[in-house]
């Protein structure tokens, strides 16, 4: 499973530039509204990874016990 990040790049002129890593599907944009919202701030331009347009698998292991009744 890779690691969820977000990768932020501050320039000299005060410009913000956020990249989400290892996020697929549409929950890239919680990340950047949070973002948004510590930095009180908002998207100006905005590109979509090839992540987008991806599904995250998610796989659930489920332990199945037996009892034996005497």
């Amino acid at each position: 499973m890779d690691k969820k990040k977000l990768q932020i790049r501050i320039t000299e002129d005060g410009e913000i530039f956020a990249e989400t890593l290892g996020i697929k599907g549409k929950e890239c944009l919680e990340y950047i509204q949070l973002l948004e919202e510590l930095l009180d701030a908002e998207t100006v331009d905005s590109n979509f990874t090839h992540e987008y347009y991806e599904s995250e698998i998610v796989t659930h292991k489920q332990n199945k016990q037996t009892i034996k009744e005497e």
